[in-house]
């Protein structure tokens, strides 16, 4: 019965982490799966704790930061709005410091000028920010 608990803990600690997205519950859990593992051994209450207790402090002490670590290398690359900065588009219909249309990795999309500047189709911009579905750009001088 002890192993069952540990493993519904153990269990509801990995899902809750899909939520948390820190890894602490994920080492929790399968901390608690390391119980559960003992208890199913034959081990009494105690020595699953103990088992559980080492084995979170190992996990989040130690597995936990190399895992996070890992998956912020990924970080450093920009994505979605943040790879558009600094990009080049092409003006395809008149843009001036309240409205127009840029071509943008092959895509229109709506701009308005940085500097207020009339840009007339054919100009080649680089986008200097995105303000919400707004490409903003400027000319290339």
């Amino acid at each position: 019965m002890a192993a069952l608990i540990w493993l519904i803990i153990g269990a509801l600690l990995v899902g809750a982490e899909i939520v948390s997205g820190d890894f602490v519950l994920l080492m929790l859990g399968l901390a608690a799966l390391g119980g559960a593992g003992v208890a199913a051994l034959g081990a009494g209450t105690v020595i699953s704790v103990v088992v559980f207790t080492v084995a979170s402090i190992l996990l989040v002490l130690g597995a936990r930061p190399v895992l996070k670590r890992r998956l912020e290398i990924g970080h450093g690359l920009k994505s979605n709005v943040e790879a558009l900065i600094g990009v080049k588009a092409v003006v395809v219909s008149r843009v001036d410091g309240h409205e127009g249309r840029v071509k943008l990795h092959g895509e229109i999309w709506s701009a308005r000028s940085l500097d207020h500047r009339v840009l007339e189709p054919g100009t080649e911009v680089t986008v200097f920010e995105i303000s919400g579905a707004t490409a903003v750009v400027l000319a290339e001088s």
